[in-house]
């Protein structure tokens, strides 16, 4: 049985974490539940592109869902991205076709080594609940890749309007979509990280459809993650949920409004009182 939470606020600080990593400091705005009881169990999310904290409406979505009994106790880090975001974001190790992503392996270490570790040491209580990694267009991509190739260390990973297309080659120098390096990484990986995974697209994320079957391209690349991940031997719904936003596009308001849902798949209470 759970004891119930009243909560109403959360209470939202600012950090700076002086990096070894990315030899830079690190801007975080960390959200932590107000009213904490010692017997509840508390989870984590870290978020990239964490500059669009205010524009996802993320204090005020948490204070909502807190005041309906929706998810558990969280604490959200938001990680500000840097002046190099393109590089500092990424597969890490693959850069794209434009050597983009060339810092990404600097980035993974700085959430691995520096960043789980600050926040626990920031945060009073214990993290025992479920860890999600998340963001938004190439910062998606990116909590995917650290989420995938990190297990141990999260539990589940939400991307929103993923750039899934990164690629190794130029689409005029007679790209595949072998060339696609996440789906490459997914299908080369041994073994199945025990991980879980919410996607969302929106149907006006852009309006490029390379293959000309009528559906734009990042629908047909979060399709084709889907699909690599089936193959793997992940399960629908058990493993993966997918949400195709009608009218969503590829911009902050857009994810804002999708942010209850994964909010509530990844940490919503079972049990309401």
């Amino acid at each position: 049985m759970y004891t119930t939470m009243l909560l109403s606020e959360v209470i939202r600080t600012k950090n700076v974490i002086k990096s070894n990593s990315l030899k830079r400091e690190v801007e975080l705005e960390i959200f932590t539940p107000d009213n904490l009881l010692g017997n509840e169990t508390l989870n984590l999310l870290i978020l990239n592109d964490g500059q669009d904290a205010e524009g996802l409406d993320l204090e005020n979505t948490l204070n909502a869902l807190y005041r309906t009994h929706k998810i558990e106790p969280l604490v959200v880090v938001a990680v500000k991205a840097s002046k190099d975001r393109v590089q500092e974001y990424g597969v890490a190790g693959v850069p794209d076709f434009l050597g983009r992503g060339g810092a990404a392996i600097s980035y993974t270490d700085f959430v691995i080594n520096e960043l789980l570790p600050f926040i626990q040491g920031e945060v009073e209580m214990p993290i025992n609940g479920k860890r999600a990694f998340a963001g938004c267009s190439l910062g998606g991509l990116t909590a995917f890749d650290i989420a995938w190739n990190n297990d141990n260390y999260f539990d589940a990973v939400g991307v929103f309007s993923g750039s899934f297309w990164w690629r190794k080659k130029d689409l005029k120098d007679g790209y595949t979509d072998d060339d696609r390096i996440l789906h490459q990484m997914i299908k080369q990986t041994k073994g199945k990280p025990e991980l879980k995974f919410w996607l969302m697209t929106g149907t006006e994320d852009e309006t490029a459809d390379r293959n000309r079957n009528y559906i734009i391209d990042s629908i047909d690349d979060t399709i084709d993650v889907i699909k690599g991940l089936l193959e793997k031997g992940y399960q629908r719904p058990e493993d993966i949920a997918y949400y195709e936003m009608v009218g969503g596009k590829h911009d902050v308001p857009s994810w804002s409004k999708a942010m209850p849902a994964f909010l509530t798949w990844a940490f919503g209470r079972k049990t309401y009182l």
